[in-house]
């Protein structure tokens, strides 16, 4: 297994931290792919991208420019920002657009504007579905890792702009996408309908929120289907 910090996070160098911009994170994700073919150790024949939420619609992304895969996992995938952010109330887009200007004429001048990447119902931040604050706060039990709770906001004037959806019909290797029929962070159907769009594509659909698949009873359910589905597609 190969994990990867992207640029401005974690280990990885980059200022200003916290910053989540997918066009740059895909980069980081091409470089990561060609790296891990150079590896000695690594049979890129069976070569297989995981990603969730945000990065769910990234392998997707990855998996139609034709890296050399075996196959794909994607999580409660994002497959469209669009649709994600006009899901919101009128009220609450106005908010997220007037913090992301913010930023950025505040980086012209060196001072970033942050806010908080997960909220409760109301607050201004970038994730504040009913599941989200929770939910969050279990994963961090879990981890027990250092996390802060910041996102540069100008996130939230490139979320709109990038829908993998676009991509699906270039995917043409196995891929399993797994979605929640309680998440109200990315839409399930959208996703329903990018595995459609996909040539060898399995999708299942979990009546679980966006982090329940990450602990509890979900979590040995959506253990148990990606294990079947490697099982079927790369196994030795």
């Amino acid at each position: 297994m190969f994990l990867f910090d992207y640029r401005n996070f974690g280990d990885s160098e980059g200022q200003p931290r916290h910053w989540v911009d997918p066009a740059r994170q895909l980069k980081d994700w091409d470089a990561a792919i060609r790296h891990v073919t150079t590896l000695e150790c690594v049979d890129d024949r069976r070569m297989v991208l995981w990603g969730t939420s945000l990065s769910g619609g990234h392998v997707t992304c990855m998996a139609a420019r034709g890296h050399r895969v075996a196959a794909v996992i994607a999580g409660h995938p994002l497959m469209s920002g669009w649709a994600a952010i006009t899901s919101l109330r009128p009220s609450a887009v106005l908010r997220l657009t007037f913090a992301g200007l913010c930023d950025l004429i505040g980086s012209l001048f060196g001072r970033p504007h942050y806010m908080p990447a997960v909220g409760r119902h109301g607050d201004l931040a970038a994730l504040t579905g009913p599941e989200a604050w929770d939910g969050m706060e279990k994963l961090k039990a879990i981890a027990d890792v250092p996390w802060e709770n910041k996102v540069l906001a100008r996130v939230l004037l490139k979320i709109p702009h990038y829908n993998p959806i676009r991509s699906a019909r270039k995917v043409r290797v196995p891929t399993l996408v797994i979605a929640g029929s309680n998440d109200t962070i990315v839409s399930a159907a959208v996703a329903r309908k990018a595995a459609s769009r996909m040539q060898n594509a399995e999708f299942t659909l979990h009546a679980s929120d966006h982090f329940q698949p990450y602990y509890g009873d979900y979590l040995d359910k959506n253990v148990r289907e990606q294990l079947a589905f490697l099982q079927k597609h790369v196994a030795v």
